[in-house]
């Protein structure tokens, strides 16, 4: 689905650039043109969008001032101004505006614009997946998770994970070429993840069902099952039952 924007520009041979060079861009769609701030806001007022390409100086309200507006708001659309004007870039900044183009714009800005209006859309779009996978979980079980770190999102299939194990605050994916810290607990974890897929071996420790080749006595009354990955992880006495009852089936 392409991205929505609004381009706000007194002067019409402005507004026909932008339209044009968007017009190229397959992910971006004009959703409105306006000439002023007031048309801008009575459009938005009725409408979703994604970016403003905004002028600052216009007739009646200013660029910045319906910036500033939209900036309270508790999900504004991202701002991109375009102006020919240089010396409004730091009051720009000041209303979490994303970039500041100066007229003529040449295709590489725009592109490079709108480039890094795309990376932070769809960092929003994968941050309310994530909220609405916790908040109201979908019917049945969690084919993938949302994982949060310091300035990334990953999208992580289920399918890909050999074991969790808690560490601390977090539990640690383990897929095969990285290890992941999600930010929750087992136990929250383990109301999402189908229990023909994933095994307990421990009150810390799930493992997929699939990647267990056998389990070892290491010393009287202490076992360990040992992954196809060559990884060994420990058996608590509580769970032990039910991994033998689990490679019995794999074996029959």
């Amino acid at each position: 689905m392409a991205f929505q924007v609004v381009i706000v520009d007194d002067e019409a041979h402005a507004r026909i650039n932008l339209r044009l060079a968007l017009a190229a861009l397959p992910d971006w769609t004009v959703a409105a043109e306006c000439p002023s701030a007031a048309s801008a806001r009575a459009f938005l007022s009725a409408h979703q969008v994604d970016l403003l390409l905004l002028d600052v100086q216009m007739p009646g309200e200013s660029g910045l001032a319906l910036a500033r507006t939209l900036s309270l708001q508790a999900a504004p659309p991202l701002i991109v101004f375009v102006t020919a004007r240089r010396d409004h870039a730091l009051d720009a900044f000041d209303v979490h505006a994303l970039d500041y183009l100066v007229k003529p714009v040449d295709d590489r800005r725009l592109h490079q614009a709108l480039e890094r209006a795309r990376a932070v859309l769809d960092q929003r779009a994968t941050y309310a997946r994530a909220l609405r996978q916790f908040t109201d979980p979908a019917p049945g079980y969690w084919t993938e998770l949302i994982v949060r770190s310091v300035g990334r999102m990953d999208r992580v299939a289920l399918d890909e994970v050999r074991w969790m194990e808690t560490a601390g605050n977090y539990v640690e994916l383990h897929l095969a070429q990285r290890v992941l810290l999600h930010r929750t607990t087992l136990t929250e974890l383990m109301r999402y993840l189908d229990p023909a897929i994933f095994l307990h071996l421990h009150r810390r420790i799930l493992v997929r069902r699939s990647e267990v080749l056998a389990l070892r006595q290491v010393q009287e009354g202490s076992y360990v099952v040992a992954l196809r990955c060559g990884q060994l992880l420990p058996v608590s006495e509580r769970h032990l039952p039910a991994v033998k009852a689990a490679l019995a089936r794999q074996t029959s």
